[in-house]
C-alpha cells in the first residue's frame, strides 16, 4: 500500500473530534509542493520528501489538533508566527477550528516551500 494509500485507510478509521481539519491540513501541505508525500510513521499521518522527514501529527490532544514540523537542515522563517516551541529542530503548529485551518493555509504552504528549499538536493 502507497503512503497516501495508508493515510486514506487510517483516516477511515480516525476517531478524533479534528479529523475533518486534518484532513484540510493534509491537502494544505500536499499541494503545497510537489516534491512532499505522506505515509503513516509516528502512529500518525506524516510528511516527507525522500529520506528527510517535514513532520507528522501528534494526535493525543483532544481540544486542538497538533502538528510537529522538523526542521533537520534549519529552521526557516516564520514571520506570521505561526508555529510555536523553543526546540533546536522543530516546531508546534495548532489548529482549533476549521476557520483557523482556513486563516493558516497559506502561512503553512509557505513554511512547507521554505522547508523543501533546505533540502540539500534543493541547493
Amino acid at each position: 500500500m502507497d503512503g497516501t494509500a495508508a493515510v486514506d485507510s487510517y483516516m477511515d478509521s480516525l476517531d478524533h473530534p479534528f479529523a475533518a481539519e486534518l484532513q484540510s491540513v493534509r491537502q494544505y501541505i500536499l499541494s503545497a509542493h510537489p516534491s512532499v508525500s505522506e505515509r503513516i510513521k509516528w502512529k500518525s499521518p506524516s510528511f516527507h520528501v525522500g529520506k528527510d522527514d517535514l513532520g507528522a501529527f501528534e494526535l493525543r490532544p483532544t481540544a486542538f489538533l497538533r502538528l510537529i514540523l522538523v526542521f533537520p537542515h534549519g529552521l526557516v522563517a516564520d514571520p506570521t508566527g505561526l508555529m510555536s516551541g523553543t526546540w533546536a529542530d522543530r516546531r508546534e503548529l495548532r489548529f482549533t477550528s476549521a476557520a483557523d485551518v482556513t486563516a493558516k493555509r497559506f502561512p503553512l504552504q509557505h513554511v512547507v516551500r521554505d522547508w523543501v528549499a533546505l533540502l540539500p538536493e534543493s541547493r
